[in-house]
């Protein structure tokens, strides 16, 4: 079998421990004589598959019994407009803090049912930074960030201090990368095809005094209290993604050993591919180093033609996905939990011979 590293920024790559686990029981859960894939979620296998993905994500994350976690689908898109429709209060207001794509589309999707208050952006450098001097209204029913940029890099060392208002945070490429102090937040989502799971799976933890009354207008299928009072069960989830997600958080407490240890491994790695773009003479970091994701590294030649035929020669090379997002263009190397060390190596001294021909 072909061995590749991929680079993608999501569909990512799985640990293979966890393939290779899912692939031995396939045909055959536990004795149960089917595959999860076809297994009802009613059954008492598959509920004790999704007690024990959230127990563990719990104790990995240290997360406090007042918030709750649901197993939803729609992706982080959806969260866009569920987060302002559940939680936009007596202000009717939200502040959010500009750092990318992802929240300009947040912002888009809040301002359709509340009113937005852009507190700070990064636009003004190409979001190549994360915003750091500015002032949080009082007259906020929640403050929203984008923690860990996916197309550009950036990742917070430092959240907002927002006081007494709830802070939410899509950490879709960042969550169980790191030890997380969950009661800085409100709410949490995550998008699970970056590091938790396969795509089809969106993890939000929620505080649950902000499981408050809606508007009775609200569809049935974009109220958390609906999905929390159903435990995740409301309709049929995404069985097979929540069983990947359970392998990977076994993964990540049993043969990692925890997220401690998972940050080290993903700081080994940065630290490989980074200290090689601060010293070369063709490749360079985008982002300001204050500022650098542990698991996105966008980097450029400055020639566009140089780029697209790097991006190519390391394709051929076993190396894939590594081309920038369509929006910003250069390369980009995702490199997230499942990522291993060798990979990153292998990839810089790659970059390291491309470098002497192309000089």
């Amino acid at each position: 079998m072909k061995q590749v590293y991929n680079f993608s920024a999501g569909p990512s790559m799985l640990p293979k421990w966890v393939l290779e686990k899912a692939s031995a029981e396939m045909l055959d859960y536990k004795g149960s004589g089917q595959s999860v894939m076809e297994m009802s979620h009613r059954s008492k296998d598959f509920l004790a598959i999704i007690e024990d993905c959230e127990a563990r994500m719990r104790r990995l994350l240290n997360i406090p019994e007042n918030y709750k976690v649901l197993f939803l689908q729609g992706g982080g898109s959806t969260q866009f407009s569920m987060v302002p429709l559940n939680l936009l209060g007596e202000h009717g207001k939200a502040g959010i803090i500009n750092t990318g794509a992802w929240t300009k589309k947040a912002i888009t999707e809040l301002k359709k049912v509340g009113k937005c208050e852009l507190i700070a952006s990064s636009e003004d450098k190409t979001f190549t930074y994360i915003p750091k001097d500015y002032t949080i209204p009082t007259d906020l029913d929640y403050v929203y960030i984008c923690e860990n940029n996916t197309i550009y890099g950036t990742k917070y060392k430092q959240l907002p201090d927002t006081q007494d208002i709830p802070l939410v945070a899509d950490c879709s490429s960042c969550i169980m990368s790191e030890p997380m102090d969950i009661t800085k937040y409100g709410l949490i989502f995550a998008g699970a095809q970056k590091n938790i799971g396969p795509a089809g799976l969106t993890v939000v933890i929620i505080r649950e005094d902000l499981l408050k009354e809606t508007d009775p207008n609200l569809p049935t299928m974009l109220d958390y209290k609906i999905h929390v009072k159903n435990n995740s069960l409301y309709n049929t989830p995404p069985v097979y993604s929540i069983y990947i997600c359970g392998l990977v958080m076994e993964w990540l407490e049993d043969i990692v050993g925890g997220l401690d240890n998972m940050k080290a491994n993903n700081e080994k790695k940065a630290k490989i591919l980074y200290d090689y773009l601060d010293k070369s003479k063709l490749f360079k970091g985008t982002v300001e180093k204050e500022d650098r994701s542990l698991m996105n590294v966008p980097f450029v030649t400055g020639n566009e033609e140089l780029d697209a035929k790097f991006v190519k020669e390391a394709t051929a090379n076993g190396f894939v996905n590594i081309k920038g997002h369509r929006s910003v263009g250069g390369m980009r190397a995702s490199i997230y939990n499942a990522m291993p060390v060798e990979g990153v190596e292998k990839l810089v001294q790659f970059m390291e011979r491309f470098e002497e021909e192309n000089l």
